[in-house]
């Protein structure tokens, strides 16, 4: 069916549309539908490093204003609760973000981060929200969009026109094949999920854990059914008024100051990297490297196609997330201008920003919920006009981030002005939140924000941290207050916007990554894995969750 599309053209029709996301919109969206979820019937899953894990699907309606219309299912897993009854406090449920990124990795995960007398006592709920992942359907609108080579991000080299068609392509795509889903895959919509997961529990009340784009779900879930709402943990935080157009804006100068403290970082360490032993030198060797692969793009292997600028791009920009990979980062520059070694950039890559060999991944989701719940802008000359202006103060991110929301200026269904639902607490218990001053993707003062909009709520400040979602690296000062929240609901008594600060962990050892024997170019899949070049599992400490482009 998509081939039959003029793509353009049909991308153009797709625009004038002008559908309006009625989740967003509707003044009487607290109330929840008639709609009642049968019980969950968990067998189990099967997992070998966690035998107690369960799992089941549960149905609901794709629109919850036609509780009796087409059903989708979503994936649901629990690790059960092991106290004794009477100390049993109840199901947790936990989101890690994306938008659409998969929770089942967390129960286990989280879980066995905290001391065992508390996690004990809660049953653990991970899903993966509609449309994505092990739900049923899973949503693919082009599975070979992020296929390498790509064009180049950057609108000097005259790729502007190649990337609209490839966006406005995409977005057509995804309206021809999942036009009765993609305008109910919002974020409240995805809270309407929680609900029904809570009562498909039987629990009168849920806990709750989120990060990154998972704050946003929770508060969204907060504000429809406050009175269902025991405890809730918000971590690195989307601003709850911000459009996702500006908070992309604002995404891209926090990402231009963690590369900038990247290359402070990486210019100390001339003695490993032979970089240069000034910031500006280390940022020149950054577009020299860019520069020569838009020259000659190397092999990308065991990934197929080849690693040019934007492939290149998309290996670094998540170092603004995770400065663990900072040291893998230098590595690449320093293999390839001193030694003229690029097995560290296939390496990292693959690690890093390699796509799915089957699939998007959670991009048709990311889209759905973004550009349903905001007006974008639908003229490029608007966005080239915004987009020149950050670009001339943080050239680093800009662009790579405009073409990977560049769907959005012909998204079938969207928003209005007024943008998300309007988050205001009422009727919430206290709600801790926890954010770093130096968060790339969901910048300090969504944070402040969110604590200004819960009243109530207690944040937690990292002070000079720059984790992406901060819980869970071994901080004492973060991890215990969490723990003691979910011991017994004790909150942090400092007053003022701030209740308690934090220290920032320390910058890593700088440490040459050294690669794998030569031969591990040959080799494939599993093997491939093995000798360094795998994809990161959730737990490594240089994965990076809860992505928020």
């Amino acid at each position: 069916m998509r081939k039959a599309i003029a793509l353009l053209a049909a991308a153009a029709a797709v625009a004038t549309l002008g559908v309006t996301s009625a989740s967003a919109a509707d003044p009487d969206i607290a109330a929840q539908e008639d709609f009642n979820p049968a019980r969950l019937a968990w067998t189990s899953c099967n997992d070998a490093t966690t035998p107690a894990l369960q799992c089941a699907m549960l149905e609901v309606p794709v629109d919850y204003k036609d509780p009796r219309g087409r059903k989708i299912s979503i994936k649901v897993n629990r690790l059960p609760a092991t106290a004794p009854k009477d100390k049993q406090q109840g199901p947790i449920l936990l989101n890690p973000g994306g938008p659409g990124d998969s929770g089942l990795w967390m129960p286990a995960y989280i879980s066995g981060k905290i001391p065992a007398d508390v996690a004990s006592t809660y049953d653990w709920i991970g899903f993966d929200p509609r449309g994505t992942n092990a739900s049923d359907p899973h949503v693919v609108c082009d599975a070979h969009y992020f296929d390498a080579e790509r064009p180049d991000y950057q609108v000097s080299q005259g790729t502007a026109k190649a990337w609209l068609k490839k966006a406005a392509g995409y977005a057509a795509d995804c309206a021809a094949d999942w036009s009765w889903l993609l305008p109910h895959m919002t974020t409240v919509d995805s809270a309407r999920d929680m609900e029904s997961i809570r009562r498909a529990l039987g629990a009168p009340k849920i806990n709750f854990y989120g990060g990154s784009w998972g704050t946003s779900l929770g508060s969204t879930y907060g504000q429809l059914f406050p009175s269902h709402v025991r405890r809730m943990v918000l971590d690195s935080i989307v601003g709850p008024t911000i459009s996702w157009y500006d908070h992309n804006i604002l995404q891209d100068k926090e990402h231009q100051r963690r590369f900038d403290a990247f290359a402070e970082w990486a210019a100390k360490a001339d003695s490993v990297y032979h970089l240069g032993t000034d910031a500006a030198t280390v940022k020149k060797a950054y577009a020299q490297v860019e520069d020569a692969l838009r020259k000659e793009p190397v092999a990308a292997a065991p990934a197929p196609g080849k690693i040019g600028p934007a492939e290149f791009e998309d290996t670094f920009y998540g170092g603004g997330y995770n400065f663990l990979r900072w040291p893998r980062m230098a590595t690449v520059l320093s293999g390839f201008l001193t030694q003229h070694d690029t097995r560290p950039l296939a390496i990292a890559y693959n690690k890093y920003a390699a796509p799915s060999a089957t699939d998007d991944g959670t991009f048709p989701a990311y889209n759905a919920a973004q550009c349903t719940e905001n007006a974008w802008p639908r003229d490029w000359e608007v966005w080239k006009k915004d987009q020149a202006k950050v670009d001339a103060v943080a050239p680093f991110y800009t662009y790579n981030n405009m073409w990977y929301n560049a769907a959005c200026m012909f998204w079938p269904y969207q928003g209005n002005q007024n943008g998300r639902l309007k988050i205001n607490g009422k009727g919430l218990p206290p709600v801790l939140l926890f954010q770093a001053t130096e968060d790339a993707a969901t910048p300090y003062e969504g944070g402040l924000a969110m604590h200004d909009a819960l009243p109530g709520s207690k944040l937690v400040v990292q002070n000079g941290g720059s984790f992406h979602e901060i819980l869970f690296h071994g901080n004492a000062c973060l991890d215990d207050t969490f723990t003691a929240y979910l011991r017994d609901g004790s909150l942090p008594d400092g007053k003022g916007r701030i209740a308690k600060t934090c220290a920032p962990e320390a910058d890593p050892e700088p440490v040459y990554v050294t690669p794998p024997p030569a031969a591990a170019k040959a080799l494939t899949g599993a093997a491939a894995a093995e000798a360094g070049a795998g994809r990161l599992a959730p737990g490594d400490p240089e994965a990076v969750h809860g992505v928020l482009r």
